[in-house]
């Protein structure tokens, strides 16, 4: 689990006062993350958007490399019926 310093979670009050002011700190580097916090509980973290992207990246490498693993292991008959299955939908 994640942790957060004190001046890295704001509730979500100040947050709508203040974001500004705290994106400012969040692109400077003065905090790595922020928390906003909601009914005394995070909900959601404010991070660099160069970080954002890297952690996307890296989420869809690893899910490219799950389904590359996956279609290793499936038999050449389960390929061809996972690549030509449709699905129809009566309207």
């Amino acid at each position: 689990m994640v942790t957060y310093a004190k001046d890295e979670m704001v509730g979500i009050t100040e947050l709508g006062k203040s974001l500004g002011s705290y994106l400012d700190k969040v692109t400077s580097d003065v905090f790595h993350k922020i928390a906003i916090i909601r009914r005394n509980k995070p909900e959601a973290v404010i991070i660099p958007i160069e970080e954002y992207e890297l952690l996307q990246n890296a989420y869809d490498m690893l899910e490219q490399k799950e389904i590359e693993t996956l279609l290793q292991s499936m038999s050449e008959d389960d390929k061809k019926i996972a690549t030509t299955k449709t699905v129809s939908i009566d309207i």
